[in-house]
């Protein structure tokens, strides 16, 4: 994977000292857009993750279930599944999740059996999809084996008590202790046991930043001996972590960027830093996540349609996230436009044909960004024109997106007005206009013609 210079543009002094004319409206252009040192952005490779929650398909089956729709989601444009925790789940002060780890070795019942499984992950690397397996290494249930045969691989408080992670409010799960040697061998050899047992290309790593940094190099080390080209992706912000070996960390920041510009509480330009600050000095083969949920998000604050406004304004924000650069992750439900929080602690029915058209949506614009794979490349452009996104990639291509839940209409940056260009969406040739008049949420993708 190649990563790539990123630097923010203002507009030339003669657009950004003018208006545009819609009619009676007058139509202002930012001036003086603050410009942001280059960074480097990932546009170089392809891969999209698919975040799969076992608890949204089928109870007693998730994984024959799971397996019955890999077509569909081979469709979104996924090459990499991500399945959340299938251990089996701890009963003891359980909240019904699934980061409640009782035996690392074992599989929810809930979900199928161990073949079940393995014949998942085989169908899907049949179809040259990946499948990553969610870890939690910094905590067990209360009834994990452990905390009875090795009491002494868990943190402890004064009166030897063993005690639950420090500050999180994660009452149903007790805090592993990593001084102690013999549970970290044990927990690596957990991990390379999936690696031999179901060929699992990789992980990610759950709360990577509450577990020691030397243990995740020395995880990471022993993974990529058993297979070289494993994937690697902390659930953490901290870029230190990539110095253990990680090839992927969360971009959060920018994700709650993103959701402010649509809440009206950020700008476009706030958000173009953040993409910036992200991916400042990382080294090629580094990349951040780029989401607009994930499990926490559509548990604990609202679904897609909720946070970006409407069904129009979460189509718009996946645009903006999947295009200016690094890895897209789609979670499981927001291609349906699922309008309610959904608890990853219990089973929930998804209608997956319940929004046909919103779902063919999103296969268009993943289909769009693989055939644009190859003028994805240089370095990228990130225009000051207001409340549109604009984003440009000097190999051929242009996205526009329209942040707003109005019509908005700015002066196209002065380089692409007059570029021939493919609309990748309506499959038509054209010319890029001459202003950006763009309906509210509204978005075109235009793979120029060189």
């Amino acid at each position: 994977m190649k990563l790539n210079r990123t630097l923010l543009v203002s507009l030339l002094a003669a657009l950004c000292l003018s208006a545009v004319s819609c009619g009676d409206k007058e139509i202002p252009i930012i001036k003086d857009g603050p410009e942001v040192p280059a960074g480097s952005h990932g546009s170089g490779n392809d891969m999209v993750i698919y975040e799969l929650n076992p608890k949204l398909f089928m109870k007693g089956s998730a994984f024959n279930g799971i397996s019955d729709r890999l077509d569909e989601i081979q469709d979104l444009g996924v090459n990499v599944i991500w399945l959340m925790p299938i251990y089996q789940e701890g009963s003891k002060s359980s909240v019904g999740s699934p980061y409640c780890v009782r035996d690392y070795k074992t599989v929810n019942q809930d979900y199928g059996s161990l073949s079940d499984l393995k014949a998942l992950v085989a169908k899907a690397h049949s179809m040259n999809m990946k499948v990553i397996f969610d870890w939690i290494a910094n905590h067990t249930s209360w009834d994990n084996t452990w905390i009875t045969e090795h009491p002494d691989w868990y943190t402890k408080d004064g009166s030897g008590n063993i005690i639950s992670p420090a500050g999180m409010g994660w009452n149903d799960v007790a805090d592993l202790n990593f001084n102690i040697t013999a549970m970290r061998t044990n927990m690596i050899e957990a991990m390379k046991y999936w690696i031999s047992e179901a060929d699992v290309d990789g992980f990610r790593c759950d709360y990577a930043e509450g577990v020691p940094a030397d243990f995740w190099t020395e995880a990471i080390k022993a993974i990529r001996s058993e297979k070289k080209d494993a994937i690697m992706l902390a659930e953490a912000s901290d870029a230190s972590l990539y110095g253990c070996g990680f090839d992927m960390l969360y971009g959060w920041d920018y994700q709650s960027k993103l959701a402010d510009v649509f809440n009206g509480k950020s700008s476009v330009t706030k958000l173009y830093e953040s993409h910036k600050s992200e991916y400042s000095g990382l080294a090629d083969g580094k990349e951040r996540m780029r989401f607009t949920t994930n499990h926490d998000k559509s548990m604990n604050e609202s679904a897609p349609v909720q946070m970006y406004k409407s069904e129009r304004g979460a189509m718009a924000a996946f645009v903006i996230a999947t295009y200016m650069g690094g890895v897209p992750m789609i979670y499981s439900s927001q291609e349906t436009g699922y309008a309610q929080n959904l608890s990853f602690f219990k089973f929930t029915a998804i209608d997956w044909n319940a929004n046909s058209a919103y779902t063919d949506e999103y296969q268009k614009i993943m289909a769009a960004y693989h055939e644009t794979a190859s003028v994805r490349g240089g370095d990228v452009t990130l225009y000051n024109t207001g409340d549109i996104v604009s984003i440009y990639y000097p190999d051929g291509l242009f996205v526009a997106v329209n942040t707003k839940g109005e019509a908005v209409q700015v002066k196209t940056p002065m380089e692409r007005a007059g570029d021939k260009a493919e609309d990748m969406m309506s499959k038509t040739s054209g010319t890029i206009p001459s202003a950006l008049s763009l309906d509210a949420y509204e978005y075109k993708i235009w793979k120029i013609e060189k």
